[in-house]
């Protein structure tokens, strides 16, 4: 037997839970509570203060759309808030459970560096997420079912993310939002049969699946053969034990430990964080589409980059034109194959005349700044309209493009969605308070879950590491390739796939609980966003 092996400590040795709870139950000092309030109170200024000089151009004939934008924002930020109680609190449980760092500490260090991973994203996991909406309600989100649409996959997101935080049941934010946004597209395809309407871009949903449900066994098992890994190269018995009372670990584990937590943190900002940007920046194209339906910060010269690989975009899709299409509206015939995926002769005949019309219009205004505010919807909904229906072809294979084909036409859909496809840094500092006051508030229940209700003994120190390495590589991954992921799953099946490799035995219970948490997230998500549409429907 190796030494590290030698060394797994008895439950006897384990740290008891109480000398975790008194930490717990200790109120948070001053110092960190006026840190804290001073870093909320300068990013609220901030945020208020951006948002204000965007609208100052603005002009409303009634007070009631800035109304609506107030209360669309706190309810979006309000599903990130709780979003902090599930996703955060995952990050710290590991440094709180082997006394690494100090509770509240944790919880501030953790939400610093969710405040870093939130402002460096790149917004794809944003816009991932809103591609899985119906695409006719994306493009009317400044009217009733628009507004419908996003309120209602909101509120259902938070009901049921603070139903689930209540029993502390480590539930994933991410497969909620996306059970609440195939609820809302369900219904809306019901509710209007005879008009075509659709639903969930079951195919865009299918893949996002795929991700939530590989991760957790990625987790699961990548986290136990990392630790049977280091068990083998890494022959230090100090890193396979438990903590002794409330004594904090060797100074180079907890540096490891503080370094895995801070990956988690980061990671999770990047990638949670994102998942309501999406639907805020839909709240805003709603209501002040002067402001955010286009991004005012493509100036002159990008404009005439701009031409020029719509030039290229439109000599590609030439080629392909055939002699039996007949000639429509250009955008009903785009949002019509966006629908169905029924490409037709007319598809690209009306590809090839969006991107003329759009290169046109942005040719005459020379910025989109200068596009007249009656007009900045319209061109909007052209760009994501000619952008989505680029990003079909190119999946389906239909027509069959050339290497130097599929390039110009990517190049000219990066164009594209640098137009529409953005997020004021403001935004991102607003999701990052909401994440960090969330997790402030309620860590406590996901945390205890974690650390203790998992397994049958205390956590060792190589047991968080891996976990949380395996946890962090994995959610940066999916952020890459711009899939949504839980940070809640990974961790927590991590954590699992760790007793069950260090023999240290799992608590059934738990177990069963969260997975049965993972089945009824989507189909309970799904029905509470599709009756609170209905509802609203009613009456909007």
């Amino acid at each position: 037997m190796d030494e590290a092996t030698s060394v797994a400590i008895p439950p006897s040795a384990a740290a008891t839970p109480s000398a975790v709870h008194d930490k717990l139950n200790k109120s948070p000092s001053k110092i960190g509570i006026i840190i804290f309030a001073l870093a909320l109170v300068v990013g609220a200024v901030y945020t208020i203060y951006q948002l204000r000089n965007d609208l100052s151009g603005t002009h409303m004939a009634t007070m009631w759309p800035y109304v609506l934008l107030t209360v669309a924002l706190l309810i979006a930020l309000g599903f990130e808030f709780v979003n902090g109680f599930h996703d955060t609190a995952n990050a710290v449980a590991t440094v709180i459970y082997t006394h690494t760092l100090e509770p509240h500490a944790a919880v501030v260090w953790s939400g610093l560096w969710n405040l870093i991973g939130v402002l460096t994203s790149t917004g794809g996991v944003a816009f991932s997420i809103v591609s899985l909406l119906p695409v006719e309600l994306i493009l009317q989100v400044g009217k009733g079912a628009g507004f419908a649409m996003v309120f209602s996959l909101l509120i259902a997101a938070i009901i049921w993310n603070l139903s689930t935080w209540w029993f502390g049941l480590p539930a994933s934010s991410s497969h909620t939002l996306v059970g609440s946004i195939i609820g809302v597209g369900v219904a809306n395809q019901l509710m209007n049969p005879r008009t075509g309407t659709s639903g969930v871009d079951w195919a865009q949903a299918a893949n996002v699946f795929k991700v939530l449900l590989i991760s957790p066994i990625v987790g699961f098992v990548c986290a136990a053969l990392l630790l049977l890994l280091l068990k083998l190269l890494v022959k230090k018995p100090e890193l396979y034990q438990s903590p002794k009372g409330d004594t904090p670990p060797p100074f180079w584990i907890r540096g490891l430990l503080v370094l895995t937590c801070t990956g988690v943190s980061f990671g999770h900002g990047s990638n949670d964080g994102q998942k309501g940007m999406g639907l805020i920046m839909l709240i805003l194209i709603g209501t002040v589409p002067t402001a955010y339906a286009l991004n005012h910060a493509v100036g002159y010269q990008q404009v005439q980059d701009f031409i020029a690989v719509s030039n290229s975009a439109a000599n590609v899709l030439s080629h392909y034109v055939s002699e039996n299409a007949v000639m429509g509206d250009a955008r009903s015939e785009l949002t019509d194959y966006i629908r169905t995926k029924d490409f037709t002769p007319n598809t690209m005949l009306a590809a090839r005349q969006m991107v003329i019309e759009i290169r046109d219009e942005v040719t005459a205004y020379k910025t989109l700044a200068g596009v007249p505010a009656d007009q900045q919807s319209n061109v909007r909904n052209d760009m994501y309209v000619a952008s989505e229906a680029l990003r079909l072809m190119a999946k389906s294979g239909k027509p069959k493009f050339t290497s130097a084909e599929n390039a110009a036409l990517a190049n000219y859909k990066k164009h594209l969605d640098l137009s529409t496809k953005f997020i004021p840094p403001w935004v991102k500092v607003a999701v990052a308070l909401a994440l960090g006051l969330g997790t402030m508030v309620g860590w406590k229940r996901i945390v205890v879950t974690v650390g203790e209700k998992i397994g049958k003994e205390h956590l060792t120190y190589a047991q968080g590491a891996s976990a949380e390495i395996v946890a962090a590589c994995t959610i940066i991954a999916a952020d890459q390739f711009k899939m949504p992921v839980s940070t809640t799953h990974v961790l927590s099946s991590g954590v699992a796939g760790t007793m069950l490799a260090n023999g240290s035995g799992l608590q059934l219970s738990t177990i069963r609980n969260i997975a049965l948490a993972w089945v009824f997230t989507l189909p309970a998500a799904a029905l509470l966003s599709a009756g609170i549409f209905w509802v609203m429907r009613q009456f909007v």
